[in-house]
């Protein structure tokens, strides 16, 4: 792949600028113009040429943009192979937040679960504007390297999983891993700086955050920067978490939930109980935030992040409550909680460990999936995917799980 692109990698795009001399209502302009500059026509072909090419190689970044972003979604996977600047920019949160400016990314849910000869990803299409669901799609991913995809059954439900633009991030106990859905590869990352299992994990500003999930690490926020492919630590939790979940949104990361762990950060460490609380970590001002408990206790579940919420499932023994928290920083509601419907179970789910709670942002939706023994959970043919409209505030069945999706993680891919 070469470094920059030249004209012809660019004509076609370039192609709606120029007028069809085929078009009848151009003809007699095209002609007026070709006899007026004939006299100039070999004085300037050579320089029309080099100033051609020289402008198409050296157009700036954001003009480049503001064209890539017209361009439909299943070619900019080909955009990505003509030349590495087009990767990077392709790549760029600038990108991304043009096209959702203009309406223009889709939500796709993302399911992986580890196969025989490397893993299955089934995916769930939103459309944008009225996000419409689809049927599960699934298909089977057989990687050329199987020196760190060898164990996928053991490090890929115990994974956490984080999405920027095309690009799905697997981060386990001793490894990391990059799919990228364009390109259609995965390659090992740099791991994290101390072994982590059930720790938090979200996005902000395109960079990947973490916590907690740790009895021997110390309680750090650790960074991890796609670029320089480096994880840093960049500030003291204030308290060890083990088993709890992340969220973000409005810059700030929300590690929620999870075992209190009492005493020094070695093995020996008692994880006491569960708490019903959050902390929030303002990444840009390198600041902790005022920590907020969850209203009427029980332990956190799950918890994600809609259109400037979090939203937080706990539970009490057989008992689910449904929490949304209102993120938005510049707003005068911030900090404020509110009980949200409860997805109504045909019967009781009981919380005993053996059942796996998957809730994902999408858009200005929210899906749940259940699954329980490594298997999607079924009983009296009940769908086991709801689907939360937060504009109508209901509960609503999702298509199921395909049942050859075991042990699944779930995440969201917006692009």
């Amino acid at each position: 792949m070469s470094e920059s692109c030249n004209s012809r990698h660019f004509s076609w795009l370039m192609k709606s600028c120029f007028p069809n001399p085929h078009d009848g209502n151009c003809k007699s302009s095209i002609r007026a113009s070709a006899t007026r500059n004939h006299h100039l026509h070999h004085h300037r072909q050579s320089q029309s040429l080099t100033t051609s090419s020289t402008t198409l190689s050296s157009l700036p970044d954001d003009l480049l943009l503001e064209c890539f972003v017209r361009v439909p979604s299943d070619s900019l996977s080909t955009l990505c192979f003509v030349c590495r600047r087009w990767s990077r920019l392709l790549h760029s949160p600038s990108f991304f937040n043009l096209r959702r400016h203009q309406n223009r990314l889709h939500n796709t849910v993302y399911a992986l679960t580890p196969s025989a000869s490397g893993f299955i990803a089934s995916t769930l299409t939103f459309e944008p504007l009225d996000y419409t669901i689809f049927a599960w799609n699934t298909r089977i991913y057989v990687p050329t390297d199987y020196v760190f995809l060898g164990n996928l059954y053991e490090y890929l439900p115990q994974s956490r999983l984080a999405s920027i633009g095309p690009r799905i991030f697997v981060i386990g106990r001793y490894a990391t891993l990059r799919y990228d859905i364009w390109t259609d590869s995965i390659i090992s990352l740099s791991r994290m700086l101390a072994p982590r299992k059930k720790f938090a994990c979200a996005v902000v500003s395109g960079k990947i955050y973490i916590a907690g999930g740790s009895l021997c690490a110390a309680a750090t926020v650790d960074e991890y920067d796609p670029d320089s492919n480096k994880w840093r630590v960049v500030s003291r939790a204030p308290r060890l978490r083990y088993g709890c979940t992340g969220a973000s949104a409005d810059g700030v990361f929300y590690v929620i939930g999870g075992l209190k762990i009492d005493g020094p950060p070695t093995g020996a460490a008692d994880a006491q109980m569960y708490m019903s609380s959050m902390d929030l970590y303002d990444v840009e001002a390198r600041v902790w935030l005022r920590s907020r408990a969850v209203p009427g206790g029980g332990c956190v579940i799950a918890a994600c992040a809609a259109v400037g919420f979090i939203y937080v499932l706990t539970s009490h023994a057989v008992e689910m409550s449904f929490w949304r928290f209102d993120a938005r920083r510049r707003h005068g509601g911030f900090g404020e909680w509110s009980r949200m419907k409860t997805p109504q179970l045909a019967q009781p789910v009981r919380l005993d460990g053996s059942i796996k709670f998957s809730l994902v942002g999408v858009g200005n939706k929210v899906m749940l999936a259940l699954m329980k023994n490594g298997r999607v959970l079924r009983a009296s043919d009940e769908r086991f995917v709801w689907i939360y409209d937060t504009v109508a505030g209901d509960w609503s069945c999702g298509p199921d799980l395909p049942e050859y999706i075991p042990r699944a993680t779930c995440v969201n891919l917006e692009c």
